[in-house]
């Protein structure tokens, strides 16, 4: 069993994969050495659909990266300090730059299932925040999150989107706990608020991010409108099936980002 530790220093990016795009990992990233959650001392099982609950050591685009095949969710009752472990574990092994990716539910009219939205700031409804507790040494007691999702990364994916036949807007993510999917009036009161996409991850993760100092570019998959905006039910299928059908287009863009961003490091 291999000590994760042993991968420090290695890279200086983690990609952090969401649900539906699980399987982009494979398309993506030359794999050198992997970790099942299982094999981390008290690392609870990914359970949530789609999720394998993997570390991936490798390269993206010949960038040494680090990546997260699944992702733990607060609704799955592993307790918020698991959520984050993961970039805890990145931060330690010298991690400097997080890609971070969901599937959201599109609020924003203007989107379609299937579009991308880059992630320019969000809002935690969450009710939760892992940020809580007895001060750490050396940690930020009160972290700063007027850019928390990094303005020239942001510049810079825009810039390659632009090669691809993808739709990409750039918007707000409201997170939420899950794991039901919000009610047609919730997201009447979420657009409200500003925000163009919902989701059930990625906040918590970002806060910690910023907190540790990491650089933080977030990418969602668009993978169904919300509630109330067609008129059907949410299903988790039309998720998987949003993520196959974005899966080269995505893999393109992200190692082409990773590849432009690896280099200035």
């Amino acid at each position: 069993m291999m000590d994760i530790m042993e991968w420090k220093d290695r890279a200086k990016i983690a990609v952090i994969l969401g649900s539906g795009l699980n399987d982009t990992i494979d398309e993506m990233m030359e794999i050198k050495e992997t970790i099942p959650f299982h094999d981390i001392p008290d690392m609870p099982e990914a359970t949530a659909p789609g999720h394998v609950g993997r570390f991936h050591y490798g390269t993206i685009a010949g960038v040494p990266a680090f990546a997260l095949q699944g992702r733990l969710h607060f609704y799955e009752g592993c307790g918020m300090e698991n959520v984050v472990r993961p970039v805890h574990i990145f931060h330690a092994l010298g991690v400097e730059t997080l890609v971070v990716t969901n599937a959201s539910g599109g609020i924003n009219l203007d989107f379609h299932a299937g579009d991308f939205m880059l992630i320019e700031d969000h809002i935690n409804l969450t009710g939760q925040n892992p940020l809580i507790g007895p001060k750490e040494e050396g940690r930020v007691r009160f972290p700063d999150m007027s850019f928390a999702y990094d303005r020239e990364y942001l510049a810079i994916f825009k810039r390659i989107a632009e090669k691809y036949p993808a739709m990409v807007h750039s918007g707000v993510y409201i997170g939420v706990t899950g794991p039901n999917y919000e009610t047609p009036a919730e997201i009447r009161a979420f657009r409200t608020m500003g925000a163009d996409a919902v989701g059930m991850s990625t906040v918590p993760e970002v806060l910690v991010a910023r907190q540790l100092g990491l650089r933080v570019c977030g990418i969602s998959l668009i993978s169904n409108m919300a509630a109330g905006v067609l008129d059907q039910k949410l299903t988790e299928e039309e998720v998987f099936e949003a993520g196959r059908r974005a899966q080269p287009v995505f893999s393109a863009m992200v190692g082409e980002f990773i590849r432009e961003i690896g280099g200035a490091q």
